[in-house]
């Protein structure tokens, strides 16, 4: 053969090797020169299994092809900031902002919004670090697990599906409620509406989610834009171009009389609220934490999409305020939310055809966001389950590829959810602020987490510049305001509660941090693993 030979015959064999290897190991595979493959032998099924040797397979494969190609196309996540915008664009916006602004005035909706907005800077700066130095799925139960303690990283992932199962349960209340904006749908029930949704989503789940991703795009698209043309349309109408001489800047100072006679605990009443509005803008700090250059991506990231989410939703605020009455009952009729604040600002100004068009987009968008919340869970309790933290039957797939028993299991809880909303008046609000408590707390076990990953960096002798790939301006002293301000809203809702409901009230907002409490002591007394120590923590990036 002669010795220039030898080397691609060389390569033939190992080629040959891993082809046998990866069709489970007892055949011989033969590899001609031009590429042709005979297999003899063997008696097990010639089906591939994604196994290290069929995973090396597949990469050389993939790097032939790209060595062959003149041009390769990479494709990611473009626009990042633009994927939290879309994301945080949901319930909290279209329909929470309006019990915001009656319950706290126009003055304290503004105040409201902006504190947490302001926050929230910090709380995303926290987070920038720990995704550029521990990129991984799961993020925020995996920072507790490494930084903190396994156990409060198992109560943090339980807690995470409880989020998405109250997420999901009132995104679909609020379907049931934008729809009684049309005379058809109000001889329905709520509860019945609900149902009926919940089984459309749940049927729909259960098929393959290969569109999931390009659907989600575009409803983004549609949301953004319907903001921003409301946005547009809202000035107008303060500044007289529609003749309704009940919108101005009169009714926004005289909303604020409402700030006044709500007082201190009327603002307490709605900082949770406004918290569950934000929820998902730390997305982006996660996203921006897997490329290429963090040190860069990051802070411009962090500061694009705080002070557009941040004007994004003052910006609304100020244009509701102005042109509905704070006293409005249909901001908080929670037995019959016949529209949303958008809907009604058309509504007053006699814009019918408008109205019906922005309740129609609304209601595009929170069915996208109850779709997303299902999906979530299902898949949250299925990696939970995956990590041999949860029962082993919800890692069970279907031919799609979906985890039926999971998804399931998340269905039924949240029909209990709809049977609460259902016997308490003001339950849907309730839901709303359970929410903005749990997202309140796995921040803030978040924040902690960056906060003893900087002090195991100085316990071990070293520079937070020399180990961390990005480090935010504001380092702990941002986390430390971000910590206190979350707290302290977290116990001024509840002291609000109490006020205004008594223990009962109060004791709702307590059930899911309960729930995690308990699931991180049985944690503890079964696995007894230890709390991690800042001496032994491993400070070494993420490789992969």
């Amino acid at each position: 053969m002669g010795t220039d030979f030898l080397p691609e015959l060389g390569e033939l064999a190992k080629s040959s090797l891993d082809l046998a290897l990866g069709r489970g190991g007892d055949q011989v595979a033969m590899k001609d020169v031009d590429g042709t493959i005979k297999f003899y032998g063997g008696k097990t099924n010639p089906q591939e299994k994604r196994t290290r040797i069929k995973a090396r397979v597949i990469s050389n494969a993939l790097a032939d092809i790209i060595t062959d190609s003149d041009k390769v196309i990479v494709m990611g996540h473009k626009r990042p900031d633009f994927d939290a915008i879309g994301g945080c664009i949901g319930t909290g916006l279209f329909m929470a902002s309006g019990a915001v602004v009656s319950k706290a005035g126009s003055y304290g909706a503004v105040l409201t919004y902006a504190l947490i907005g302001v926050i929230i800077y910090f709380l995303m700066a926290s987070i920038g670090e720990l995704a550029t130095f521990y990129p991984v799925s799961g993020s925020f139960g995996a920072y507790a697990t490494r930084f903190i303690d396994p156990g409060v990283g198992f109560g943090v992932g339980w807690l995470f599906w409880i989020l998405w199962i109250l997420v999901a349960s009132v995104d679909i209340i609020t379907l049931s409620k934008i729809l009684h904006y049309w005379e058809f749908f109000r001889q329905f029930s709520t509860f019945s509406i609900c149902i009926v949704f919940l089984v459309l989503l749940y049927l729909l789940n259960l098929v393959s989610v290969k569109v999931f991703g390009e659907v989600e795009y575009w409803i983004t698209i549609i949301k953004v834009m319907t903001v921003v043309a409301f946005l547009i349309v809202g000035v107008t109408i303060i500044f007289g171009a529609t003749g309704n001489n009940e919108a101005g800047i009169h009714t926004f100072i005289q909303n604020g009389e409402k700030t006044s006679s709500a007082g201190v605990l009327g603002l307490f009443g709605v900082l949770s609220t406004a918290a569950f509005s934000f929820g998902g803008t730390e997305v982006v700090a996660v996203t921006a934490g897997e490329s290429p250059n963090p040190k860069e991506t990051m802070p411009k990231a962090v500061r694009q999409v705080f002070w557009r989410i941040l004007i994004f939703y003052i910006a609304t605020m100020l244009i509701i305020s102005s042109i509905v009455s704070a006293n409005d009952p249909r901001l908080l009729d929670t037995n019959n939310v016949t529209a949303s604040p958008f809907t009604i600002v058309f509504q007053n100004i006699g814009l019918e055809i408008a109205a019906v068009i922005m309740n129609a987009v609304i209601l595009t968008s929170v069915l996208s966001a109850a779709n997303s919340g299902m999906y979530v869970s299902s898949r949250q309790l299925f990696s939970l389950s995956s990590h041999n933290y949860g029962p082993k039957v919800f890692k069970k797939l279907n031919t799609n590829s979906v985890p039926v028993f999971a998804l399931t299991f998340s269905a039924v809880f949240m029909v209990l959810c709809f049977i609460f909303e259902r016997l308490n008046p003001s339950g849907y609000y309730m839901l709303l602020s359970m929410v903005g408590i749990i997202v309140m707390i796995i921040w803030m076990i978040s924040l902690i987490s960056q906060i003893r990953l900087r002090k195991a960096i100085v316990r071990q002798g070293k520079k937070a510049e020399d180990v961390l790939p990005y480090t935010s301006k504001t380092g702990v002293v941002g986390s430390y305001i971000a910590l206190i301000s979350f707290a302290t809203i977290i116990l001024l809702q509840l002291v609000s509660d109490f006020a205004i409901g008594g223990f009962v009230k109060m004791s709702y907002n307590l059930v899911c941090p309960a729930i995690g409490v308990v699931m991180y002591i049985v944690f503890k007394i079964v696995t007894k693993k230890k709390f991690v120590k800042l001496e032994e923590m491993d400070i070494h990036p993420y490789k992969g």
